[in-house]
């Protein structure tokens, strides 16, 4: 089986996130870069869809910057087999990176039997690349999986809706798939699979190679800035009976005209 991961690389959740002077995206010089978290369960699925299935091969794709690949060396510690890297900015929409990714996945010259992919990305919460790279491909796409068997030439999947709710759904290969948290339980890269993974392929192309021009972004961002800082809180003093009735009174007005939350 032919077998692609894509994966996106976003801020470490600690990170702390400054806008750029102005405020077309965030600056990105001192940002710790991590696997997105939902992308490590579409990788652990693929690394046990390839030990079901012998001769198979995975191969992890990432549209982004080149300065660090740690998302995509990670993905081939887990146990991944090769890489491609489509160098972009960091702040392409969903409309580029889902067409950058179909035409890597062509210009590789592999047919692929599987897509997995993380249900979204925990930086733009866009939950849009896999159905968008679906209908480019015309493929089936089910999200949000936490359920995953082969069958025959398919798939049956298990997806989550609102309420707690099993949809289970039968998808013919190849399918694109796009995982959630409960799926399975990502494996950690161990020792020898960091040495390994600085060995394996890894391919890099510019937009231009997989067919992506600036004219297909949907999507322009601006004026990033951080929220508004919490005013300070307001402390009232009531342990005298006499003013409690009137503090009362106050702080209600004060929930209703300032806080707005009755």
């Amino acid at each position: 089986m032919n077998i692609f991961v894509c994966v996106k690389q976003v801020p470490d959740t600690e990170t702390k996130v400054v806008p750029t002077g102005d405020g077309s995206y965030i600056e990105t010089n001192s940002i710790k870069w991590i696997l997105n978290p939902y992308d490590e369960f579409a990788v652990e699925q693929a690394l046990q869809v390839k030990a079901a299935n012998s001769g198979s091969t995975i191969t992890v794709v990432r549209v982004g910057g080149v300065k660090d690949t740690e998302a995509l060396r990670t993905a081939m510690a887990m146990g991944a087999d090769e890489a491609i890297l489509i160098e972009a900015g960091d702040n392409v929409d969903s409309y580029m990176t889902a067409k950058a990714i179909k035409g890597a996945i062509e210009k590789s010259g592999k047919n692929p039997d599987l897509i997995l992919t993380g249900k979204q990305a925990i930086d733009d919460d866009c939950l849009q690349v896999p159905q968008l790279l679906a209908q480019m491909l015309g493929m089936p796409s089910v999200s949000v999986v936490v359920g995953f068997e082969q069958d025959g030439d398919g798939y049956v999947l298990k997806r989550e809706i609102e309420g707690g709710t099993i949809e289970v759904y039968s998808a013919n290969s190849p399918a694109v798939v796009a995982c959630n948290k409960g799926l399975n339980t990502p494996r950690y890269p161990s020792l020898p699979g960091i040495i390994k993974a600085k060995r394996k392929p890894m391919e890099k192309w510019t937009l231009s190679d997989v067919g992506v021009a600036d004219s297909d972004r949907r999507v322009n961002y601006s004026n990033f800035q951080l929220p508004p800082e919490k005013p300070p809180g307001k402390k009232f003093e009531a342990m005298d009976e006499g003013v409690q009735a009137s503090v009362v009174s106050e702080v209600v007005n004060l929930l209703r005209t300032e806080a707005k939350v009755i």
